[in-house]
C-alpha cells in the first residue's frame, strides 16, 4: 500500500529540474532553509539557552559544534555518570549541573534540550520535556518501539514545539545533490537501493569497574538497545524513501551473533531486505567481524549507480575511450589470446571499472553542523521545519521494524496505523 503523501511528494521533487544546488536544496529538502544564510542572519543576534541531557561521547561531539554556533549558549548539563558531567563542565564551566533530568526541566532558564542518551530513555525524557514546555532535539533512533515513535510524534502536534531527530544525512548537501538527479530520473527508474556497514571490532567501551558494565556498554543489551538497527540502520534507510519517493511496505531478514559471543544479548550480524509497493527492493547489511567493504549506500537506477557517501555517479554505460585507450584495454583483457577465439565455455561477469564522475567534490562534512544549526534557529524563531519530523520519524519506524524482522524470523509488514 502506497503511502500517498510520499508519493506526492515524488511528483513535486520531479518538478525541480534545472535549478542550481541551492534552489534544489530548498525545493527538494524544504527543512534546509531552517540553515540557510538568510536565516542564521536572522537568528544572528539572538540566543537559545540549552540543556544537554546525557554529555557522553554523542552529547560531547554534538556540543563541539554548539560552541562554534553563535546561536547556542548552554546553560545546563545532567548525567548520572559523573566522568560524562565532568567532560561536559570542561567545555562548558558556566553550566549548571544535574544528575536528575527532571531538576534540569524545572529550570526556567532551559529553553530547549538535547537528549542524547541511550535509546530506552529516549521516550519518557522527550514526553518530559515537551510537557514541561522545551524544544527537544533527540538523538536517532527516536524511541525504542514503534508505538513510542507515534506517541512522541503526537505530543509534538500537541504541544506546538520543535522536535528534532538527529538524523543528520537529512543535512548532508551531497545527499542532496546526489538524489536530485535520482527523484528527476535523470539515471532511470530505481531498481534497487543497497546500503551496508562493515566494521570490524567488539562495540565495546572500557569499563572502570564491573557495576558500570550495562552503563557504558549500553549498546550491547536488549534492555536498552536494538542494536545494528537502530545504531547504524536507521542512517541509512530513509536512502530509498527519498529516491523512490514511497515507503517500504514489508521487511524480512536474519540476525544472528555469529562472532562476539560474549555476553552481548544483540545481533553482530545482521541482513535485511525491504520491499517497497513498486517491487524494489531496499537492502541493509552489517558485520563487526570485517571491515572490508566499509560502508556504503548505493542507489540503483537503470542507467547508472549513485554513491551518495563517495558522491560519484557510475553511468552503466560510460563516456567512448579514444582509440588508442580501447587498444590498451583489448589487450589487458586478453582479447588477442587463443582461448579468446577458441571460445569459452563460461565468462565471469566482472563488475565495471569505470571511475565514476564526482558530483559534489567541495563538500564535506556528515550534515550535523547544519543539523544543529537548524535546530537552534528554529528554536529563536518558532518554526517547526517542514517535513524533517515526518522523515525522521519514519527512519526510526523501519529500523525498528526491521529489528522486529529479525527477532521473530518473519516478514513484518508496516501497518497502516503507523503512517503520518
Amino acid at each position: 500500500m502506497k503511502d500517498e503523501k510520499l508519493i506526492d511528494r515524488r511528483s513535486f521533487l520531479s518538478k525541480i529540474g534545472g535549478m542550481g544546488l541551492a534552489g534544489a536544496a530548498l525545493s527538494a529538502f524544504p527543512w534546509m532553509e531552517s540553515c540557510s544564510p538568510d536565516r542564521n542572519r536572522e537568528t544572528s543576534r539572538e540566543k537559545v539557552r540549552l540543556g544537554i541531557i546525557g554529555p557522553g561521547s554523542r552529547g560531547q561531539y554534538l556540543m563541539s559544534f554548539l560552541k562554534e554556533i553563535p546561536q547556542a549558549e548552554v546553560v545546563a548539563l545532567c548525567d548520572i555518570y559523573e566522568p560524562n558531567l565532568n567532560l561536559g563542565s570542561e567545555m562548558f564551566p558556566k553550566a549548571e549541573r544535574y544528575t536528575d533530568y527532571r531538576r534540569l526541566l524545572e529550570n526556567p532558564e532551559v529553553e530547549a534540550v538535547f537528549v542524547t542518551t541511550p535509546l530506552d530513555r529516549h521516550f519518557r525524557m522527550v514526553m518530559d520535556a515537551l510537557d514541561a514546555g522545551k524544544n527537544v532535539y533527540c538523538e536517532k533512533a527516536m524511541a525504542y518501539t514503534i508505538d513510542q515513535c507515534k506517541q512522541m510524534y503526537m505530543k509534538r502536534k500537541e504541544t506546538g514545539r520543535i522536535l528534532f531527530i538527529g538524523q543528520q544525512r537529512l543535512f548532508d548537501p551531497k545527499y542532496h545533490k546526489a538524489m536530485e538527479g535520482v527523484v528527476r530520473g535523470d539515471y532511470g527508474p530505481v531498481v534497487n537501493v543497497r546500503n551496508y556497514w562493515f566494521r570490524n571490532g567488539d562495540w565495546r567501551r572500557p569499563v572502570p569497574s564491573p557495576e558500570y558494565e550495562r552503563l557504558i556498554n549500553w549498546r550491547l543489551y536488549r534492555e536498552y538497545s536494538r542494536g545494528l538497527m537502530t545504531e547504524l540502520a536507521c542512517h541509512q534507510l530513509q536512502n530509498g524513501t527519498l529516491a523512490t519517493g514511497m515507503l517500504p511496505e514489508k521487511v524480512m531478514g536474519s540476525g544472528n551473533i555469529i562472532y562476539w559471543k560474549d555476553g552481548r544479548e544483540v545481533f553482530d550480524s545482521v541482513c535485511a531486505i525491504y520491499t517497497f509497493p513498486n517491487g524494489v527492493n531496499m537492502t541493509f547489511e552489517s558485520v563487526i567481524s570485517n571491515a572490508h567493504f566499509g560502508m556504503g549506500e548505493q542507489i540503483l537506477c537503470k542507467d547508472a549507480m549513485i554513491d551518495l557517501p563517495g558522491s560519484r555517479i557510475y553511468r552503466e554505460t560510460p563516456p567512448a575511450k579514444s582509440g588508442i585507450e580501447q587498444l590498451i584495454g583489448e589487450i589487458e583483457q586478453g582479447l588477442f589470446s587463443n582461448s579468446v577465439f577458441a571460445g569459452t565455455s563460461w565468462n565471469p561477469e566482472n563488475a565495471s571499472s569505470d571511475k565514476g564522475i564526482s558530483i559534489m567534490p567541495e563538500a564535506d562534512g556528515d550534515g550535523t553542523r547544519e543539523i544543529v544549526q537548524a535546530f537552534c534557529n528554529s528554536c529563536i524563531t518558532g518554526k517547526m521545519p517542514p517535513r524533517i519530523l515526518e522523515e525522521a520519524y519514519y527512519g526510526s519506524v523501519l529500523c525498528l521494524l526491521g529489528d522486529e524482522a529479525l527477532l521473530q524470523g518473519k516478514t513484518l509488514y508496516l501497518e497502516d496505523k503507523y503512517r503520518i
